[in-house]
């Protein structure tokens, strides 16, 4: 709650305690909720500098404070922030609807609303009063007498049962290991023994573990060749949450769908579907179902030519069993490793993480001006974070960059971009953006070295980053990533495809011993293999995606049964056996850790048919770096934020709506110029 001296008032992290957070939060509510009242009961009539703009700059404490706990309880959890976690997410979701319910309040945003063509706004002042309408109506504004105070309790439920449904997911992630003996260790690749030594000391063991991070167990199940070693540790991954203990979510699953189911009935829609996706891109689940269905069967024809070749190698092997999804990823190496001469090892000798950071920024000085600066003298929450200032040609610095790399206790798994502070238009305040990952933590000494994966992870995260960054609106609740969520993806979707071309792998792939360039022919091998395997991974996504959208879709939720919910909406499209969901329900906090991808799955599809498309106008102009182009993706993109219509923010980037061929011809379900 103090000042803020730090450069560019960033977090005070070494200031900053466990015990701090509690008296924070009830301030930080009470002043806001003093802030909401004042707005709500002004004699004066309704004006949008007296109800909108002041609705935008109040709670700027309780926000701030709110970002940085909530990042440290993904980032750097322990007993306490999950204690404070599991008190404070419903009486935040209470104080939130406090706000919308508050009838007062509403009356003076929808007398602007419905005044709003006679106002004289400028586009952003008008974009910012129809979103904050939007989303009043969409949280029960318009509710009356008990659906109003029932609306506000299934809200404040829905906060408590996310919070419960992540933890225990990291419970039962965090609680497993496998035990290697030495013989266990033959025929891995150096780094997977390395970082299994590593995993094991960072839990005060002895000798080699495997966890249940993607980053660990994920290459051993390419790699390791005893079967059964695989076989535990696909089915340890594929049942976090699903076991016999206090961690199983499946009711926490059914209780989630009831409220949501009720939320969007309450509202007058039929389903939660239906809420979601309303105001999307998408506009309707059908719409969404429809392009899942358009690309599922041919993914899967492709899948079912890519487990025959496994069988293949099955066969040759002199071994007599179908495949299993704990054989897919061990055989499909070693066919992409005949198939395109490619060693993983020899790959990964290439792609230094400090080097694709470099790459990164290399790609976003190319396109948009911005450079990057490394600082130490910034207080971070863990000796891993690293902090960059980004600057512009001018030399002012217009954003911090913090990146947190490396898989630990307490972080939560996969990959993400999240902000201490969103860019501010109003006060002038300069975005502070984080990129988490997991990656394996390298011996000391050593570099920390990616697979192609990883590095393509690095630069997802990073075109989020820089849709925070690089944000220029006049209103933070505009700003960066506040935009359509089948939307969201695309800024970081289109920025992986730099990462695939030669002239930034030429220049940043370098060997870690050597100080040697990837060599032509083998960077040519990389590039090719890139579309191989396509069948498997978008079979699996597309299972989720399919899996998602039926939860919410489904007329009695408190009925279903979770594993035969799965099969059942698995079985319906003829699913290969082989690959199952790529997050299955009682793991999968995309859908129930939150609303944020809930009946949305499918839009990293559809942001898929986007990126494609889009980067595709760059291939057309014959430069990867075309500064037409680049300016228009930054001025109808990464700067915009929400302040137009995603399709109009596509279309002022493109110049056209999008089209799908280009998605379905990368990933090799089509021929070229098919």
């Amino acid at each position: 709650m103090a000042e803020w001296t730090t450069p560019f008032n960033a977090p005070p992290f070494d200031r900053i305690d466990e015990e701090d957070f509690l008296p924070a939060f009830d301030t930080a509510i009470a002043r806001h909720t003093a802030e909401v009242d004042a707005i709500a009961t002004n004699p004066a009539d309704p004006t949008f500098e007296n109800t909108l703009l002041a609705l935008e700059t109040s709670g700027a404490e309780l926000g701030r404070i709110s970002r940085v706990f909530f990042n440290l309880a993904s980032s750097a959890s322990n007993d306490e922030i999950r204690a404070i976690q599991r008190e404070m997410s419903p009486r935040l979701a209470a104080h939130s609807a406090s706000i919308t319910l508050n009838a007062e309040l509403f009356l003076r945003i929808d007398s602007l609303y419905q005044a709003r063509g006679t106002l004289g706004l400028n586009p952003q002042q008008l974009r910012l009063l129809e979103t904050t309408h939007h989303d009043f109506v969409r949280a029960g504004a318009q509710l009356q007498g008990d659906d109003r105070e029932r609306f506000a309790e299934v809200r404040a439920g829905l906060a408590g049962l996310y919070t419960q449904f992540a933890q225990n997911e990291q419970a039962d992630r965090e609680g497993w290991t496998l035990a290697l003996e030495a013989e266990d260790l033959e025929g891995l690749p150096d780094y997977i023994v390395s970082a299994a030594a590593g995993a094991a000391a960072d839990r005060g063991l002895d000798g080699h573990v495997i966890t249940l991070a993607r980053s660990s167990v994920e290459p051993f199940l390419q790699t390791s060749p005893d079967r059964e070693l695989r076989e535990a540790a696909w089915t340890a991954w594929m049942t976090r949450g699903d076991n016999d203990n206090a961690n199983n979510n499946h009711q926490t699953i059914r209780e989630i769908l009831q409220l949501r189911q009720e939320m969007a009935n309450l509202l007058g829609y039929a389903s939660f579907a239906d809420y979601r996706t309303g105001g999307t891109m998408a506009g309707t689940p059908n719409a969404a179902l429809e392009l899942m269905e358009q690309v599922w069967w041919p993914a899967r024809n492709r899948a079912l030519e890519e487990q025959a070749d496994i069988e293949t190698r099955i066969t040759d092997a002199g071994l007599d069993h179908d495949v299993a999804p704990w054989d897919w990823r061990y055989y499909t190496e070693q066919v992409r490793a005949e198939r395109y001469d490619l060693d993983q090892s020899e790959v990964k000798a290439y792609l230094q993480l400090d080097n694709m950071i470099e790459a990164q920024f290399y790609v976003a000085e190319r396109l948009f001006g911005v450079s990057f600066t490394e600082r130490f003298d910034l207080p971070v929450y863990h000796p891993d974070v690293r902090v960059w200032e980004m600057t512009n040609t001018d030399g002012g610095v217009i954003g911090l960059f913090y990146g947190d790399y490396f898989v630990r206790p307490g972080k939560r798994g996969g990959a993400w971009m999240s902000s201490f502070r969103p860019q501010n238009g109003v006060n002038g305040d300069i975005p502070i953006i984080v990129n988490n990952c997991n990656y394996n933590r390298p011996a000391e000494g050593e570099p920390a070295l990616l697979s192609f994966t990883d590095a393509s992870t690095l630069f997802h995260e990073f075109g989020h980053a820089l849709h925070g960054l690089l944000s220029d609106t006049d209103y933070p609740s505009l700003a960066g990533t506040s935009v359509d969520r089948d939307f969201v993806e695309f800024p970081a979707q289109i920025y992986e495809h730099w990462l695939e071309q030669p002239e930034v792998l030429e220049r940043f792939a370098i060997h870690h011993e050597t100080g040697e360039p990837m060599p032509a022919e083998l960077l040519e091998r990389v590039l090719q293999a890139q579309m191989f395997n396509q069948g498997f991974a978008t079979v699996e996504f597309l299972n989720s995606g399919f899996v998602d959208m039926a939860y919410h879709l489904h007329p009695a939720p408190a009925e279903i049964d979770i594993h035969e919910f799965e099969q059942t909406v698995l079985a319906s499209r003829d699913n290969l056996e082989a690959i199952p969901m790529r997050h299955r329900s009682t793991h999968f906090l995309h859908t129930f850790a939150g609303e944020g991808y809930s009946a949305g799955y499918y839009s990293y599809l559809w942001a898929g048919v986007l990126d494609n498309d889009g980067f595709a106008a760059f291939e057309e102009a014959g430069d990867i770096f075309d500064p037409e182009l680049a300016q228009r993706l930054l001025d109808s993109v990464y700067s915009a934020g929400d302040s137009e219509p995603a399709m109009d923010a596509y279309i002022g980037f493109r110049g056209r709506e999008p089209r799908v061929e280009p998605l379905l011809r990368n990933r090799g379900f089509v021929e070229a110029g098919g």
